[in-house]
């Protein structure tokens, strides 16, 4: 099988390396042509095979809109692409019908496991048509973790519904990785609590908090034990947003998702040892940049 991939960022990077570790040949596109197989989205639709498929993996938004918009001028009937970033999935309707209009499938794929999807494979969710899913299985099987499909893929429903659980998935991601930052300030302002990162060390195995959020929590404890190098401003991806407001739109009450998301926007005011925890862990699990701390602020 031979497959083209749009984007080789951190997430897009270790997908082509993971899926030509399973023997599916890869050809990659990126601006930066340091990684890049091709120097242009022309040359990589020209070296794919028909019926191709097109795996996009860039940044939400105008960028997303850019790459579907030119391969809908360059792919022909019967190829398939599947956008597998983090689009808002309004946005897959519409270019669901923008490529079907020229007989191309399209598919949503939420994606979860970061930068450490590579030697752990990736938790994936699919939007769309059960014979455009069934026709990209192989690449999917590749990328998931070892085990049953039904442990780390499923098929959500139609074009849209993979993004949206995505987004679900990144809301709760945001109340538990808050929980446990709070809890970590909790802790570090007692002084009868002497050893704080074993502490978060003893729960990883048999208590009911353990996950493996927690395990990067104690990684990122033993790297830098009072978080010294970090500040506590914390950025929001979208997807945290976007949950919050389908909790509104739905009436689907959602206090620990909003309050977590409300906190970040509050640790660009405030010094807040919980909010370095959660800017720690979004380093551990994705690579997102930290902000250096400031000389006040150590």
């Amino acid at each position: 099988m031979h497959i083209g991939l749009v984007g080789l960022g951190k997430m897009g990077f270790n997908m082509r390396a993971r899926l030509r570790a399973a023997q599916i040949e890869v050809t990659g596109f990126d601006q930066n042509p340091e990684v890049s197989d091709v120097t242009t989205l022309t040359e990589l639709v020209a070296a794919v095979p028909a019926p191709r498929l097109i795996w996009v993996m860039v940044p939400s938004g105008a960028v997303t809109e850019s790459v579907i918009t030119d391969l809908s001028g360059l792919l022909e009937p019967g190829d398939l692409v599947v956008d597998g970033g983090n689009s808002r999935f309004t946005e897959d309707q519409k270019h669901g019908e923008l490529l079907r209009g020229k007989d191309i499938s399209f598919i949503d794929v939420g994606v979860s496991g970061g930068v450490w999807g590579l030697s752990n494979g990736y938790g994936l969710m699919a939007g769309g048509a059960s014979e455009d899913v069934s026709r990209a299985l192989p690449v999917f099987d590749a990328l998931r973790p070892e085990g049953e499909r039904a442990d780390s893929f499923v098929h959500v429903g139609g074009i849209g519904a993979g993004h949206y659980a995505k987004m679900v998935h990144n809301g709760i991601e945001y109340g538990l990785m808050q929980s446990y930052a709070e809890g970590y300030e909790l802790l570090a302002k007692k002084d009868i609590i002497q050893d704080l990162p074993g502490t978060f060390r003893a729960w990883q195995k048999g208590t009911v908090v353990r996950s493996w959020l927690l395990d990067l929590m104690v990684k990122a404890l033993d790297e830098d034990p009072g978080l010294e190098s970090i500040d506590d401003y914390v950025e929001d991806s979208g997807e945290g947003r976007w949950t919050v407001e389908e909790a509104i739109a739905n009436a689907v009450p959602a206090p620990a998702i909003t309050a977590a998301l409300f906190a970040r926007f509050s640790s660009r005011e405030d010094n807040s040892p919980a909010m370095k925890m959660v800017s720690a862990l979004r380093h551990q699990f994705g690579g997102h940049a930290t902000k250096p701390a400031s000389p006040s602020s150590e």
